[in-house]
């Protein structure tokens, strides 16, 4: 069947008149005509009884009401397809990794839906290497994170650096300093991310820059939870600046000297995918307009 047939027999029904259905649908009396005795030749049954006032059959009265939620549903169904062809409709499938997870993302995910309502988000939390080989796999379509290895099939696209501070218990010894360096860090205990974490990785790299190969260290699995491990005075960590805002109750924040494992931070997807399409393009966008202002 017809979808413009059935639109067409409703319009019938609703003016009661084939030539005031012609004129709303701005076809030729003779069209509207030619459609009915179509779909009632496709159907083998009479749909209406023509007269000088139009009656419908028994079978007319079931497909009127029956075809109602179908032209609804077809309707849909391509304003959806639309919608899909202009980028304003889709699933995007995004991997990100803390701080920008909780503390970034929320926000700019809620001004590009309340814009976008026929998009839907699904967000993904892992490191860098987990949700590098989740795009990979085709089970992400893009990633905020760091930047991963040299030599995968993957884009990387850096927006900013995430810029670490030294969060401390108020009274521990290294609050009577301005600024911490890497030989201050030694004797004391250091809270640290899992072995496979990037900023990990780059803290030990410059940790053996400097020489210094032996730390009292204990792992936390979760960035975002350090500064809770730092309340409870177990240790000091190296955390992002942006989870001390506002520090908390019972720390102190000492700045690193230098650059001591500032993270450059940025966008990831599939290097033949660059640039994406359609709504993940959009998200894309919107990402790198907001985040690249923090460089």
């Amino acid at each position: 069947m017809d979808i413009k047939a059935l639109k067409t027999f409703q319009m019938i029904v609703n003016y009661g008149s084939f030539m005031r259905a012609a004129e709303a649908l701005n076809y030729a009396q003779s069209t509207v005509t030619m459609q009915i005795q179509k779909l009632e030749s496709d159907l083998g049954v009479q749909l209406i009884e023509r007269g000088k006032k139009i009656k419908l059959t028994e079978a007319g009265r079931m497909f009127y009401e029956q075809s109602l939620p179908i032209v609804k549903d077809m309707e849909q169904l391509q304003e959806n397809m639309e919608n899909l062809q202009r980028g304003t409709a889709g699933d995007i499938r995004i991997g990100v990794t803390e701080p920008t997870a909780s503390y970034r993302l929320p926000e700019i995910l809620k001004r590009f839906l309340n814009h976008y309502p026929h998009i839907r988000v699904s967000v993904e939390f892992g490191n860098t290497p987990t949700l590098s080989e989740r795009i990979l796999q085709g089970d992400v379509d893009i990633a905020l994170c760091s930047a991963p290895d040299l030599g995968t099939e993957l884009y990387f696209e850096p927006l900013f650096k995430e810029n670490f501070v030294v969060l401390m218990p108020e009274h521990h010894p290294l609050a009577q300093k301005e600024c911490i360096g890497p030989a201050d860090l030694q004797g004391h205990r250091l809270l640290i991310t899992s072995s496979i974490c990037p900023y990990r990785r780059k803290l030990e790299m410059v940790m053996k820059e400097y020489g210094i190969t032996t730390l009292d260290t204990m792992e936390i699995g979760s960035m975002t939870a350090l500064k809770s491990y730092v309340e409870c005075e177990l240790g000091i960590a190296l955390v992002p600046q942006i989870l001390v805002h506002p520090v908390p109750a019972g720390t102190a924040v000492r700045q690193l000297s230098g650059s001591l494992i500032d993270m450059t931070f940025g966008l990831l997807c599939k290097a033949n995918e660059a640039p994406l399409k359609l709504a993940s393009s959009r998200l894309y966008s919107v990402l790198k307009q907001e985040l690249g202002q923090l460089s």
